[in-house]
């Protein structure tokens, strides 16, 4: 089946796709449809949106002289069908794999992969700079800015859409409105307002008008209001004009011909040029068209009668939304903000039960941290929900905003550390180092599902800003105190005596389980330190005190992180303390399963314990004599 499905794909290239006739590519999306449906069964991965963009794909490809015009996909969910129209068909197979195919586009992956992506809305700023470059280069080149409608909700585009205008660049900015909320009016007349508006034919009578009417005072602006208001009767784009973009559309992005015809009249159009086109999100499957929400991104398909999976114990991320709705149950106080991630930061049920306290800003993460802040100056209690990574773009906010107003504000930080799949753009692996140097921040690592409940509990009680920061994915199925009782701030646990006094390991987060298991070939005592700031000093000294190495773990990069933490503070009692700091290394570590990435970074529990003999064999070699 999978050879037959994928010898139906009759281009494997751009250059093979513009050979064909126009007449062929109405055949080629649904053999490519078919082809994303099978390879992405096999693999698991974003699923929705390209179904949703084959058809612009194909247009896009076929019009542009790619790679050498530069096509750039915001985000990067809708780039499965580019990957595949891009020389990658062979490799789908890998995607997301260990050594295989990425999840977004990566420009070390393919020339036709013009900016690697994974966070949203950065399209139009790196097209920008492409058409920048190009006009100073003298190169007729074009770019390209693929962008949806989520992503367009964050403040980044709307900063590269006003600097375009301001500077006239030569370049075309593609909405792809997949969740119809900016227009609903697709259809005939739109489509064929579409075809006129960008003909070369208007736009010379446009350009003729202007040239005419300026030597008369005002008589340009009037018909130049007088063209926007009539435009704008009929299509959505009057906030784009005002910004200094020519409008186009809305249009049927599954309507190849009107794609066609539309992009070729706007490929050489000079100045800020925006087309909006309509989708739908999993085109060609219904239970994708039905549930776009659930068909975003699927797990890899398991062929029948394969075994059932061992369950688990619960996710991270729905012991969060049960303390959630828990604790909003007592403080009328609490609201929940979320920057677009209402599923995958699990704020379903505290929705449903308080939608007068739920807000989700969309994509707009700057804004969910000072929207909190402004909050927290009149007495509410905003809880921000938010992926480790998405916190890097409000950083400024988080400090200037939040912490140096020293505001109530509690963090629940998801996704921290390695994520498998995603790779690099979606790790969580410096946010105890970022979260660390900030004066008056409380920063907490559970261990397991019971302590992230204690400590969401604990940091939401605190008086100042504070963060919980935990991983992707299930938890040891640790048994839950349903209560919301707090621990004793700063105070970690030991969870191990060892007897040897040799080895103490010093474990944040949830590299404790590794860290027991390996405790138990060196009689190693285990301490779960809970806090990273402030730190258990006094557990540090007594730990010192009776061992002779100090092993610090963490899933975050070594660097500034929680063990430079113990480091520091060792430094300034002037101790001369063995340590070995375990952690991320200093370099991005690719995708692959989260337990890959761990035995790659040393983190699972033969890699520390390798780590561990290594370093006590160097402790015995006696010192070379002087």
């Amino acid at each position: 089946m999978a050879a037959g499905l994928a010898d139906a794909v009759r281009a494997n290239t751009p250059v093979e796709l513009r050979r064909l006739g126009e007449a062929e590519l109405v055949s080629l999306a649904d053999e490519l449809r078919q082809y994303l449906l099978y390879s992405v069964g096999q693999t698991g991965g974003h699923f929705g949106a390209g179904l949703g963009v084959i058809e612009l794909t194909i247009a896009l490809h076929y019009v542009f002289d790619t790679p050498d015009d530069r096509l750039v996909w915001d985000v990067g969910h809708q780039a499965y069908p580019h990957k595949i129209l891009t020389g990658r068909r062979e490799r789908m197979g890998t995607l997301r794999q260990k050594d295989g195919l990425a999840a977004f586009p990566r420009r070390s992956e393919s020339e036709y992969d013009t900016f690697g992506v994974g966070h949203s809305s950065t399209s139009i700023s790196a097209a920008l700079g492409m058409a920048i470059a190009a006009r100073m280069q003298g190169s007729g080149r074009k770019s390209v800015a693929v962008i949806g409608d989520g992503a367009l909700t964050a403040g980044m585009a709307f900063e590269a859409l006003n600097h375009a205008s301001d500077v006239q660049a030569d370049m075309l900015v593609i909405l792809n409105d997949n969740d119809m909320s900016i227009s609903h009016n697709v259809g005939g007349l739109s489509n064929y307002l579409a075809k006129i508006l960008s003909s070369r034919t208007y736009s010379s009578m446009r350009e003729g008008s202007k040239k005419v009417l300026s030597r008369l005072p005002g008589a340009w602006e009037i018909a130049r209001r007088t063209e926007e208001y009539a435009k704008g009767m009929l299509v959505p784009g009057t906030l784009f004009e005002e910004l200094g973009w020519n409008y186009i559309g809305p249009i049927d992005g599954h309507d190849l011909p009107t794609l066609i015809a539309t992009l070729r009249n706007m490929r050489d159009l000079k100045g800020p040029q925006f087309l909006h086109v309509v989708t739908k999100k999993g085109k060609g499957f219904a239970p994708a068209e039905a549930d776009p929400i659930g068909y975003h991104a699927i797990t890899k398909l398991e062929p029948a009668g394969a075994a059932p999976k061992k369950a688990g114990g619960p996710k991270y991320s729905n012991v969060f939304g049960q303390w959630l709705c828990d604790m909003a149950s007592q403080d009328p106080r609490l609201v929940g903000i979320t920057p677009a991630m209402k599923e995958g930061s699990d704020l379903v049920a505290f929705a449903e039960r308080f939608p007068e306290r739920y807000f989700d800003v969309a994509i707009a993460e700057q804004h969910a941290v000072t929207l909190a802040a402004g909050m927290a100056c009149d007495g509410i209690k905003p809880v921000v929900a938010i992926y480790s990574t998405f916190l890097q773009r409000g950083y400024d906010q988080l400090i200037h905003d939040v912490a140096v107003q020293n505001l109530d504000v509690l963090f629940a930080i998801d996704r921290a550390g390695l994520v498998g799949e995603d790779g690099p753009t979606h790790a969580g692996s410096f946010d105890l180092s970022y979260l660390r140097c900030i004066p008056g921040m409380l920063v907490m690592t559970p261990s397991d599902e019971d302590e992230l409940r204690k400590l969401l509990t604990t940091g939401y009680l605190f008086q100042g800003p504070a963060a919980v920061r935990y991983p992707r994915g299930s938890g040891p199925n640790t048994p839950i105190d349903p209560t919301l009782a707090p621990v004793e701030i700063g105070k970690g646990v030991l969870r191990r005596q060892g007897k040897a006094g040799k080895v103490a390991i010093l474990a944040f987060g949830v590299q404790l389980a590794e860290a027991l298991q390996v405790a138990e070939r060196f009689d190693a005592t285990v301490a779960d330190m809970r806090f990273v700031k402030p730190l258990d000093e006094a557990l540090v000294r007594e730990l010192a005190d009776s061992h002779e190495l100090l092993v610090t773990i963490e899933e975050n990069a070594v660097m500034g992180g929680a063990g430079a933490a113990v480091g520091e503070f060792l430094a300034r009692e002037n101790r001369q303390q063995p340590l070995l700091h375990l952690g991320l290394p200093d370099y991005y570590v690719e995708h692959a399963k989260p337990a890959q990435m761990l035995a790659e970074c040393g983190l699972d529990a033969a890699g520390i314990e390798r780590a561990i003999a290594e370093r006590l064999a160097l402790l015995a070699t006696p010192a070379p004599e002087a």
